[in-house]
């Protein structure tokens, strides 16, 4: 792994997993083994954040995958005996705080890591999880929930942070590396269309071969099967979860794909999360994108509209080790029968 770092980690991409806090240390993701917030020192000498932990924190927290509400540290002695609570007012000169703060004021990115006691949504069971980069967008003091024990309000320093955008998440090298040769090879064919005569007919030219322009960091979608759909297919085996088809390719490799219930990006900004990912066939994720299968409350799969082929199961399979959300389940059902689309409105 490469040196702790402002922003990306070398080949280190979202979604990788690490099964204990010491994983997360020596991936250099993270600075300290306990505290929520990292620090190191800045070109200037001064301390920053590089990172933090969603792990069960304070009762003002609030994780919504794309933004999070985080509140700041405080010293072991103005927290509740089983630190969840804060019994004092936060201060900004505190040294996380301050490193946070400064990282805010510099603009700098900050990497997230996901705990197992953190939001269910997303967490893992016991696994820790990198999420990417998010930018700190605000920063306020706020009064907690909780007053203290005396009964007066407790100040805490509270951050808002929003996740990048997919495409300024860190790509691996050999991800660059196809990047770099796609780039120029779109160079090859503009210099190739430029040298063509300008003289050359509409016809000559509809001849021509096209091929649509992509940007390098695409290749981030293009090329790597994201983390978390990866595992939850090689937990069914490539059997879909819907119909139990077990695509085979000619090669003798299975097929299948990783289905976002709540989809992800604007305007459902669904988490890339285990929980929120089924292993699907292709016809089956068509059928879920486009609302001709919901998923009901007791798991069983409503057909909204005719489906040709392969019949689905009763209930939705379910392996004992993939924890589906049923939040994402309720907001794809809902959805659908909000914006009509296929069957019943």
């Amino acid at each position: 792994m490469g040196e702790r770092v402002i922003g990306h980690i070398e080949d280190v991409v979202p979604g990788a997993v690490f099964p204990r806090r010491t994983d997360v240390l020596r991936a250099k993701l993270h600075g300290d083994m306990q505290r929520g917030i990292s620090r190191l020192r800045d070109a200037d000498g001064s301390y920053v954040s590089d990172a933090i932990v969603l792990n069960g924190g304070y009762e003002d927290d609030q994780d919504e995958w794309v933004r999070v509400k985080y509140t700041g540290a405080s010293p072991t002695k103005d927290k509740s005996e089983d630190g969840k609570r804060l019994i004092r007012s936060q201060s900004w000169e505190y040294r996380d705080n301050a490193a946070l703060k400064l990282s805010f004021d510099r603009t700098y990115p900050i990497r997230i890591i996901r705990g197992p006691d953190g939001d269910e949504r997303y967490s893992l069971p016991d696994s820790y999880r990198y999420d990417g980069l998010y930018a700190i967008t605000a920063i306020r003091t706020a009064v907690s929930a909780s007053p203290a024990p005396d009964g007066s309000p407790i100040e805490i320093c509270q951050f808002d942070l929003e996740r990048l955008p997919t495409p300024d998440q860190e790509l691996t090298s050999a991800e660059r590396k196809l990047a770099s040769l796609l780039v120029r090879q779109q160079e090859l064919m503009r210099e190739e269309a430029e040298e063509l005569d300008a003289g050359q007919t509409e016809r000559e030219w509809s001849n021509v071969e096209k091929f649509p322009a992509t940007r390098a960091t695409s290749v981030q979608r293009i090329v790597r099967d994201a983390a978390a759909a990866r595992r939850v297919k090689e937990l069914y085996r490539h059997e879909c979860q819907v119909c139990g088809v077990r695509l085979m390719g000619s090669d003798g490799k299975p097929y299948s794909e990783g289905a976002h219930i709540k989809p992800l990006g604007n305007p459902h900004n669904g988490p890339d999360v285990e929980r929120n990912i089924l292993c699907l066939c292709p016809n089956c994720h068509v059928r879920l994108d486009i609302g001709a299968l919901v998923i009901d409350e007791d798991w069983s799969i409503i057909v909204r509209a005719g489906v040709f082929g392969e019949n689905v199961r009763a209930k939705l399979n379910r392996h004992k080790m993939h924890k589906v959300h049923e939040e994402y389940v309720s907001y794809h059902r809902d959805w659908w029968r909000r914006h009509g689309g296929p069957g019943q409105p």
